[in-house]
């Protein structure tokens, strides 16, 4: 941009170079007429230098209408937010604003002194605790990258990706909040945070979801190919179904259910919150997909479902045998057989929420409690009866 005060010193230097030994006999006015072209000419290579902006503005195009919105591949305004086509993202980035919380709301000294004493928890236990911060701690960062790096680009739907920036926003909270607990308890915190590098149960979820969402995170990946349309979708269903949606649930259980016995309550109660932020997170990714679905109906092939139904399964079995590693024995009125039976049952959530046809006839949830913090039915009145104690990280009653 041309800076007046350089362009008067520019237009000192070149007067002098200009008029100095000429004959005093040049007129004001081509002084003047000289200035002038200089000044014109040195706002033209400015011009040429800089982008203003404006064009990449189509000015004087027509509003942006509800139909010309899309959830991928749009190529209407994405800067006009209204009107909405989307009314549910809207809504759930006002619901995941109104409660907001932050870890450090929550009292973790009864946990700091159960933590370092060495009768009130099991080995079991101790090892529960362990694994699932050492899980979360990372998996929460991967999918962080992921909305900002990869979502958000290739999400062509302004109302979505206002909710991806709030989800993002929680997802720091929620590796903030992990990070509390184990600096709380006073962990080793290169053993707790490597655990996606050396422990293998929680490496293989790691390197699952890592290469199902691998062209999410490639720069040059872009969408508007049948080819390309199937990539993104294929990834969001491991971004959502399954990494969110399946390899959260044997870690949120089995703190849940610490906190329901009255042990550990401070982590218990940061991933109470953490679960209904990622339920919300879940039926946003669930609905994405869904949407993709509906307006590209090519897209959903029954060569492409059966894929889908494949991943899922992958997933499921992932956390059965992380289950298994984390779970030895009984521990905490569950063990890994009733875990394998609740996954199985979560796995066919997912797959009726999709539209897909469940795999496992039959089961039924052996822990009937999980239900009254994640099922989809009891979200709204969460959201209307407790916003006041979310906002302020108030004590959650376990009973």
């Amino acid at each position: 941009m041309l800076n007046w005060d350089d362009y008067h010193s520019e237009q000192s230097e070149i007067s002098s170079a200009t008029f100095v030994g000429q004959p005093s006999t040049v007129s004001s006015e081509e002084k003047l007429s000289s200035e002038r072209s200089f000044i014109n000419q040195s706002m033209d290579t400015e011009s040429t230098k800089v982008p203003t902006g404006l064009e990449e503005l189509e000015v004087g195009a027509s509003r942006v209408t509800v139909d010309e919105k899309a959830m991928i591949n749009c190529r209407a305004d994405l800067n006009q937010l209204v009107p909405f086509k989307y009314d549910w993202a809207w809504q759930k980035y006002l619901d995941g604003c109104a409660n907001h919380w932050m870890p450090q709301e929550i009292n973790m000294t009864a946990d700091v002194a159960t933590w370092k004493d060495n009768d009130t928890l099991s080995e079991d236990e101790r090892r529960i605790v362990k694994r699932s911060l050492g899980y979360f701690s990372t998996a929460d960062s991967l999918v962080a990258n992921n909305l900002v790096l990869a979502l958000y680009r290739l999400i062509t739907n302004p109302e979505c990706r206002q909710y991806l920036l709030r989800q993002a926003f929680e997802e720091a909270i929620h590796t903030h909040a992990y990070q509390y607990c184990i600096e709380s308890l006073g962990m080793d915190e290169g053993e707790v945070f490597n655990m996606y590098r050396e422990v293998p149960s929680v490496s293989k979820k790691a390197a699952w979801s890592i290469s199902h969402t691998k062209e999410l995170s490639d720069p040059n990946f872009q969408t508007g190919t049948i080819e390309s349309d199937q990539v993104l979708l294929r990834n969001l269903i491991g971004f959502y179904a399954v990494t969110e949606g399946i390899f959260f649930y044997c870690g949120f259980t089995q703190i849940l259910s610490m906190g329901r016995r009255n042990k550990m309550t401070g982590v218990a109660e940061q991933f109470q919150y953490i679960l209904r932020d990622e339920s919300m997170h879940l039926n946003f990714g669930i609905d994405v997909i869904n949407q993709i679905k509906l307006e590209n109906p090519h897209l959903w092939s029954e060569e492409f479902k059966e894929e889908a139904i494949e991943m899922i399964l992958e997933g499921t079995q992932i956390e059965i045998e992380y289950a298994r590693d984390t779970m030895p024995r009984g521990v905490l009125g569950m063990n890994a057989s009733m875990m394998e039976e609740y996954l199985q049952f979560i796995a066919n959530r997912r797959l009726s929420q999709l539209g897909l046809p469940e795999q496992f006839p039959g089961v039924q949830n052996p822990f009937p409690w999980m239900s009254e913090i994640m099922d989809l039915r009891k979200e709204k009145n969460f959201f209307e009866t407790r916003v006041i104690e979310y906002q302020t990280g108030g004590a959650l009653n376990w009973d």
